[in-house]
């Protein structure tokens, strides 16, 4: 459809019943022309989700509200850098050096804790593992409470699958509201050698985070840091699996990941769009758009265009240059954790193509119902079973 769609009418309007429709890009020339003009399409003014509805806003609850403002996500410059100049405080190289070396370690861990059996389900026992664990190491969440992190943000992402769909997604949100909320109160009490720590103290020229922004930025963070790279590992192995000269080479040669994590990403695409409002007349790639009128840019469709990649329903692990645009188009909004996410890529991928070469589908993958995040819930496989690494215990003090 989206390969239809480039070539016919990149620009194309959508109805939608009961409520205003909105402009779908399709190109990646036009999808970064809009994700890079913050001033023109913005994020704050109705928000950046939400197809079938989109006059409605996904509240926070009685905890928060609206998020437009307050979430990292729903704001515009100057507001939005102002965010993001705080945050970045947390983020130092040592801190992520630090991170670099626990994943490094859970990394082994996550392989030896299904090598033995040579089966498993890759998404729930591999691939799901080392996002969340990165997430929860700089949330300061102990390690007996990071599977609940993993299971509020299946149920707020996943809300059109029947296998997450409890409700709505509010009981998932409020309930991790609370809990980012009183960690926050933790940290602000007794304070770490931590991210955490380091971005509730954050401060620019007197300038804090409030406790709502805190809160509000731990949300995404559980959700968007999880979500997307753990798809996209997902989405990596299945590739592949579906390639397997291209897992060969990969065995033969684990360097080529610093390539290939790239071409996973492009591959993957896991957020698969982001919406916008034009916030006076303007025109892009040749259709006049009206003030208000909604945009949507397809990231799933820019990533396989037919003029910027070439063959691009071929999964090429050294496809290089790879102009992507996983992390967004660039401009304002560029993904916060796109190193963070290319090392986890990385490093997860490099510890399975060493010690599980052999690695083959035993049953079809379910995929997540969402028009959002292009997710992947199971994929069973089996290889042949190895021994355990059984590194040395980690050092109690988190990063």
């Amino acid at each position: 459809m989206f390969r239809r769609l480039r070539a016919e009418e990149p620009v194309s309007w959508h109805e939608v019943p009961g409520a205003k429709g909105f402009w779908s890009f399709s190109r990646h020339a036009d999808v970064v022309t809009i994700n890079r003009d913050s001033k023109l399409f913005s994020s704050e003014a109705e928000g950046v989700v939400g197809l079938y509805n989109p006059d409605e806003l996904p509240t926070t609850g009685d905890v928060g509200g609206d998020p437009r403002g307050l979430m990292m996500l729903y704001t515009d410059p100057p507001r939005h850098t102002r965010y993001r100049l705080l945050v970045n405080k947390g983020f130092t190289p040592r801190m992520i050096g630090l991170l670099e070396q626990y994943l490094k370690h859970r990394a082994v861990l996550i392989v030896d804790n299904v090598i033995e059996r040579g089966s498993t389900d890759f998404v729930t026992e591999v691939a799901s593992e080392l996002p969340l664990q990165a997430i929860a190491e700089i949330m300061g969440v102990p390690q007996e409470d990071r599977k609940l992190i993993f299971d509020w943000s299946n149920r707020m992402i996943g809300i059109d699958d029947p296998e997450f769909a409890s409700d709505d997604g509010s009981t998932a949100f409020i309930e991790l509201y609370t809990y980012v909320n009183e960690l926050g109160k933790q940290r602000r009490s007794d304070p770490r050698e931590d991210i955490v720590t380091k971005l509730i103290n954050s401060e620019i020229a007197g300038d804090r985070m409030s406790e709502l922004e805190f809160d509000m930025f731990m949300l995404l963070l559980s959700v968007a840091g999880n979500e997307t790279t753990r798809n996209a590992t997902a989405w990596g192995m299945l590739a592949l699996m579906q390639n397997p000269d291209a897992y060969a080479a990969l065995v033969e040669d684990p360097s080529k990941l610093d390539v290939a994590a790239d071409e996973i990403l492009r591959w993957a695409t896991p957020v698969l769009h982001f919406r916008r409002t034009a916030t006076e007349d303007t025109e892009v790639g040749g259709q006049a758009i009206a003030k208000d009128d909604k945009v949507v840019m397809w990231y799933i469709s820019a990533n396989r265009d037919e003029e910027v990649f070439d063959d691009p329903f071929t999964f090429d692990i050294e496809r290089n240059p790879n102009p992507h645009i996983a992390f967004g188009g660039g401009g304002a909004h560029f993904c916060l954790g796109a190193n963070l996410a290319r090392m986890e890529l990385r490093l997860m991928f490099d510890e399975i193509v060493r010690r599980i070469p052999d690695m083959h589908m035993t049953g079809e993958p379910k995929f997540l119902r969402s028009n959002f995040i292009g997710g992947i819930k199971h994929i069973p496989v089996a290889f042949t079973p190895g021994a355990r690494v059984n590194p040395a215990p980690l050092a109690t003090t988190t990063v």
